[in-house]
């Protein structure tokens, strides 16, 4: 059955409602009803990561999510990390530590990394990995990538200390 639903989302700190067909992705939602593009739709499987987004604090693959199972979630898309036009530590480790390769995969890896900080606020290389580890890049050999998460957690710890 494909009938419409009207859903109630918390996107990025926003209320919005949007009207769903019973088939319809989180990611679809997102890119083609709410114009956030930075969600990436990649193998549209759950396999790659590109569309990965937290949902109610945890990474989820938005290809995989049927939408009207989601209603009343609080979700984050890449867009969601900055605030007040200032980017977050991850934003922030990833362009410092030249993470961003080609930027496919870019936004769902900030998003697991983000998800694996959340829970772990100084997480050891193996704990990156697995944190990482529904995420696939082409580009960095993951290097990169697990400097930025190092990093991040640095930037977390510095800007608390700020408080």
């Amino acid at each position: 059955m494909n009938s419409k639903q009207i859903i109630s989302l918390e996107v990025n700190g926003d209320k919005r409602d949007v009207t769903v067909l019973g088939t319809e992705t989180l990611l679809t939602v997102l890119r083609d009803q709410l114009g956030l593009t930075g969600t990436k739709r990649g193998c549209n499987q759950g396999v790659c990561g590109a569309c990965t987004i937290m949902v109610d604090g945890f990474a989820v693959r938005s290809c995989l999510s049927i939408a009207g199972f989601f209603d009343g979630a609080n979700l984050i898309t890449v867009e969601g990390l900055a605030k007040n036009r200032v980017l977050s530590p991850v934003q922030q480790a990833f362009a410092e530590k030249g993470a961003v390769q080609c930027g496919f995969c870019t936004s769902g890896m900030m998003l697991a990394a983000n998800a694996l900080l959340e829970k772990k606020s100084n997480p050891t290389i193996e704990e990156i990995k697995e944190g990482i580890s529904g995420n696939l890049c082409r580009c960095s050999g993951y290097k990169k990538i697990i400097d930025a998460v190092q990093e991040a957690a640095r930037l977390i710890e510095a800007r608390a200390g700020v408080s």
